[in-house]
């Protein structure tokens, strides 16, 4: 079975927009403790902003409780090499990484 696209490319994307599919995918990089809490280094998200990219990973990995989402409130988020916030709007093209404290001396 074959599966072919029709209509115009605004037709396909309002087809996508209604159904709540329009929103990109995000490249979600883990670092240290937080990469063996989800288990994987990397994923990709839907979202339009980094805090809807990690709610998403916590509803993946471990809810509030979890160890997951206990870890991400230490780290440092950072998009596409700067640091950001949970506003912070993201697109297909973003990576986010989730950086645990590091210390050392």
């Amino acid at each position: 079975m074959e599966i072919v696209e029709r209509g115009s490319v605004a037709e396909r994307y309002r087809f996508w927009s209604a159904i709540g599919q329009d929103k990109g995918m995000a490249h979600l990089r883990l670092f240290a403790s937080i990469r063996e809490a989800a288990g994987t280094g990397s994923a990709s998200f839907a979202g339009e902003t980094v805090g809807e990219v990690l709610d998403a990973a916590i509803t993946e990995y471990g809810g509030p409780d979890g160890d997951f989402a206990g870890l991400l409130a230490t780290c440092n988020v950072w998009c596409n090499g700067e640091p950001a916030d949970r506003d912070h709007s993201v697109n297909d093209t973003d990576e986010v990484a989730v950086l645990p404290p590091v210390s050392g001396g």
